[in-house]
């Protein structure tokens, strides 16, 4: 699990958004209320609504909240990596926000369930 993680702000600017994921590396991240509350995930595939609308040439196009997803699937951070990874494959996800006790403390990937599995295959 990454804890270290990058979060906007649902006023955020979206195009500067975009321009974060691509600096960083990262296909999505959470979004986060005035109270630190989870209250979104922005990703990839919810900035190609701004490239479909063809408003990525005005950058005042929205903000964070135009796009991202509101019913976010989260992880409790005891969750057993048997049980991650399947619902990693069930639903398709490249990322879980982590919460305890409806906190954010991070973030985990599918890449961080293989680092995880590796480590308990090799002893």
């Amino acid at each position: 699990m990454s804890v270290d993680v990058i979060t906007f702000a649902p006023t955020d600017g979206v195009m500067d958004a975009m321009s974060i994921l691509l600096q960083q590396g990262i296909s999505g991240a959470p979004v986060l209320g005035e109270d630190g509350d989870l209250v979104g995930v922005l990703s990839e595939v919810d900035l190609m609504e701004v490239v479909v609308q063809d408003s990525y040439y005005n950058e005042n196009v929205g903000i964070v909240a135009d796009f991202m997803q509101v019913a976010v699937e989260h992880v409790e951070p005891d969750m057993d990596i048997l049980n991650l990874a399947q619902r990693f494959v069930r639903n398709h996800r490249r990322r879980y926000p982590v919460l305890q006790d409806g906190v954010l403390v991070g973030q985990i990937s599918r890449r961080d369930v293989l680092r995880a599995a590796m480590q308990f295959y090799s002893g």
